[in-house]
């Protein structure tokens, strides 16, 4: 159930590679229209930059138009153009920004000027004295230029025969572009910069706001596979405090549900502990007052089940003090194992020598190596490392415990030269009812327990094989502070 939860909580914060997590799902949605924002007022800028450029220019336009206009003066029903050479020239100085001239009269026959002006649209009524302005094109090919025109139409001549007189001044529309561009850089600029600081602020302000999220990752990812203990987020907002507190309503749930399990093997071997002993008695005495062959066989093979299954309701008892909220609630205290091994393999010796095994406890080493636990679980632990070696070395072999040092750590080792166990069970056979051989009584349950004891201790168990042949046993614990 656990690790359900934690494959869910990893999603939160951007974790699993190839899906999008909450935090980019958050800084797309807030970033985007910002972007959009951005280029739709880079947009607005230029054609408001344009359009302001184009009313600059048009002045120009209106000014330069009224002042050709008064070059040109009307003397009777002609026209008199005092319009020199120096004026000309400094119309057409900037070769860049040109400004084009052109007088007509009547309209479109070219008086003066530069003959391929574009004409002005159609417009009707006419109206006298009034400019307009109109964007045209002038030359083609490569020398094709887009200019801005001003028309200026006037009259003169005499009242009976009223004439037209058509003032028109072009200057590029280079020049407005630039002008809009330069505006439209020195807005977009900061208004770049203002962006990017917003989306650097946003960007913290979503880490920040999605904080509590990570921390309640962190602390389900921290745990291990049997801790059910209630999430603490104190300083969460209130989202997360209700995701926590359904968290918590799961957990306690499971936490029930397993605590019942764990109770009901507990009562039942409980239970089941005195018949068998008593069975288990009877049977030997019955084996021992019985001569019938036949009768002797079959109570010897009771005799059998019920010892093994006396010692499975023992391991059933060990592994559920062993569980965490067992190990949690007994006391922990200062445990010399040198001490501790070195008696549980006297208490075990007259059972190897009864099974024809060598069994020994090396104290090359010496000095003391003690850990912070629990006694009773660290007995058991060891226990079941020798008592394992007993079952399956077989006759003739030899078994070696061993207490040492190693840097930080304590390790203690049973070593046999037995058949061993195959490399690819190794990892299997620390699963509860999980056997590398049929042979012996066992019931699958004494690695598991270690395994289960040496976790709850912050250590660790490993198999590995023996040199010659048979198998080592380590089991690693941290060293109490001396």
């Amino acid at each position: 159930m656990l690790a359900r939860l934690k494959h869910a909580l990893r999603r939160l914060p951007g974790v699993t590679p190839g899906t999008s997590s909450l935090h980019q799902h958050l800084l797309l949605w807030l970033l985007v229209p910002q972007l959009v924002l951005w280029l739709a007022g880079a947009f607005f800028t230029y054609n408001l930059a344009a359009r302001y450029a184009n009313q600059a220019i048009d002045a120009t336009l209106h000014t330069a138009s009224k002042s050709l206009a008064r070059q040109v003066k009307p003397v009777g029903n002609g026209l008199f153009i005092d319009f020199p050479r120096a004026a000309q020239d400094i119309i057409e100085a900037d070769p860049d920004d040109r400004v084009y001239y052109m007088v007509s009269t009547p309209p479109g026959q070219f008086i003066l000027g530069n003959h391929k002006l574009p004409p002005p649209p159609a417009i009707a009524p006419l109206r006298l004295g009034q400019p307009y302005f109109y964007d045209g094109i002038m030359g083609e090919g490569d020398k094709r230029v887009d200019v801005r025109v001003a028309a200026l139409y006037l009259s003169y001549g005499e009242a009976e025969s009223p004439q037209s007189m058509l003032v028109q001044v072009a200057r590029s529309r280079a020049s407005r572009e630039q002008l809009a561009g330069r505006i439209l850089l020195d807005t977009v600029l900061p208004l770049s910069v203002l962006i990017l600081l917003m989306s650097m602020i946003v960007w913290a302000g979503i880490r920040a706001g999605l904080a509590p999220l990570a921390r309640m990752r962190a602390l389900v990812e921290d745990r291990g596979p049997n801790d059910l203990a209630p999430l603490k987020l104190e300083s969460a907002p209130r989202e997360v405090h209700a995701l926590a507190k359904a968290i918590n309503t799961l957990l306690s749930a499971v936490h029930e549900s397993v605590s019942g399990q764990r109770r009901f093997i507990s009562d039942a071997a409980h239970q089941l502990r005195t018949p068998l002993a008593g069975l288990k008695s009877q049977t030997e005495l019955a084996l021992n007052e019985t001569t019938d062959p036949a009768l002797k066989a079959r109570l010897q093979r009771v005799h059998e089940s019920a010892t093994r299954s006396a010692h499975l309701v023992n391991q059933l008892l060990t592994l559920a003090r062993a569980e965490p909220e067992s190990g949690s609630a007994q006391g922990r205290a200062r445990v010399e194992l040198v001490r501790l091994a070195s008696e549980l393999t006297a208490e075990h010796v007259p059972r190897a020598r009864q099974a024809g095994i060598d069994l020994g406890f090396d104290e090359a080493d010496g000095g003391s190596v003690a850990v912070t636990g629990n006694a009773l679980l660290l007995r058991e632990a060891i226990a079941n490392l020798i008592d394992n070696a007993l079952r399956y070395a077989g006759h003739g072999s030899t078994v070696t415990v061993r207490v040492r040092p190693l840097g930080h750590d304590a390790l203690v080792e049973v070593e046999d030269n037995g058949p061993g166990i195959a490399p690819a069970d190794r990892e299997r056979v620390f699963e509860r009812f999980a056997r590398a051989t049929m042979q012996g009584d066992g019931c699958g349950l004494g690695l598991a327990i270690v395994k289960e004891i040496a976790e709850r201790h912050a250590g660790s168990v490993s198999l590995e094989g023996a040199v010659p042949r048979g198998l080592r046993v380590r089991m690693r614990l941290p060293r109490a502070a001396a």
